[in-house]
């Protein structure tokens, strides 16, 4: 799926412009450019861009503009969602390592508190979107593959119903998810903008948009959502060294939503419990599905500073589960 139409990508180069301070930008990496609409617009704005395709049907078209070019335009054969896969030895493309991406870029990396250094455009694929925005959302986390360089910008486009979950509230319980409560504290979430599915071309043989279907959520809109990494994330107890088993308690806790907190504690043989939960403030009664993000890493927090919390309880379960995502 990518644009085609020249007056969606001037609405988008102009979100993406939305929030930009003076002064030089950081550069643009878009992924799956495709016939490159969207690209010769940037360009045409003074955006420095990174094109990264995998395509090779519209690989040639593109590193012909680049060569017109004096440097405003860098084009890469690669996938984004290939990049730093787990297998081990000399990566062929379109799989392709952050590392060369970055250096091929001229982009270092930052400490996480400073500006964006780069920014990322790109539609994500509906095949596998959950477990694309999960596998972002744990690099993140765990400042790996992209976020090595600092608190990198996405702006994506993603389906209507993942972009409800991502931005539900406490209480609704078949929406508000494990993925919601850490999206909302690792990401600043802002909309951009929303565009009906058939404003988008596609490359699938039959011609056709397939719209994923939905029964709890409206889905007939791609949302434009920039996704900013909290500058405050890593305080208190939570680091990047620990993020995995923040990430696997969270998991757990959602997957009986409505499930008290006290019973969850009590299924972990923790003591105290009951003490743990009144020193935060938090009802023994409360449900998982009422429970604000910014409680659950004041409950991780107070977990590593009780003594009653061991993150080798979790080190098989967080094995696992990342292995899943990635």
């Amino acid at each position: 799926r990518f644009i085609a139409c020249p007056q969606l990508a001037r609405t988008v180069r102009r979100c993406l412009q939305r929030g930009a301070g003076p002064g030089p930008q950081p550069v643009l990496l878009e992924f799956a450019s495709g016939p490159g609409i969207l690209t010769r617009s940037l360009l045409d704005a003074g955006f420095r861009v990174v094109a990264l395709e995998s395509n090779l049907d519209f690989l040639a078209d593109l590193q012909s503009l680049e060569n017109s070019l004096d440097g405003q335009l860098k084009v890469i054969h690669g996938d984004f969602f290939r990049l730093d896969p787990l297998a081990k030895g000399a990566l062929k493309p379109p799989a392709v390592s952050s590392d060369k991406l970055f250096e091929t870029m001229g982009v270092a990396a930052v400490p996480w508190r400073a500006d964006v250094p780069l920014k990322i455009f790109g539609i994500v694929p509906q095949q596998l979107e959950r477990n694309r925005l999960w596998r972002l959302l744990f690099a993140m986390y765990e400042c790996c593959s992209i976020y090595r360089y600092g608190r990198v910008e996405l702006n994506l486009f993603i389906s209507e119903k993942e972009y409800m979950v991502l931005t539900a509230e406490p209480g609704k319980s078949k929406i508000y998810q494990a993925l919601t409560v850490l999206a909302q504290l690792g990401y600043e979430i802002e909309l951009l903008h929303k565009e009906p599915w058939s404003s988008f071309a596609t490359n699938l043989k039959n011609g056709g948009l397939a719209i994923p279907k939905t029964v709890l959520l409206p889905n007939d809109h791609l949302c434009l959502v920039r996704l900013t990494p909290q500058p405050n994330l890593f305080t208190g107890g939570l680091k990047p060294s620990n993020a995995s088993a923040f990430i696997h308690i969270v998991k757990q806790c959602f997957a009986k939503p409505k499930s008290r907190l006290t019973d969850r504690l009590n299924s972990w043989s923790l003591d105290n419990s009951n003490a743990l939960l009144k020193a935060l403030e938090i009802p023994k009664n409360a449900a998982m599905c009422n429970l604000y993000p910014e409680d659950y890493k004041r409950l991780f927090e107070a977990l590593q500073n009780s003594g009653m919390f061991a993150e080798t309880l979790f080190h098989d379960e967080v094995l696992a589960s990342t292995r899943t995502m990635n």
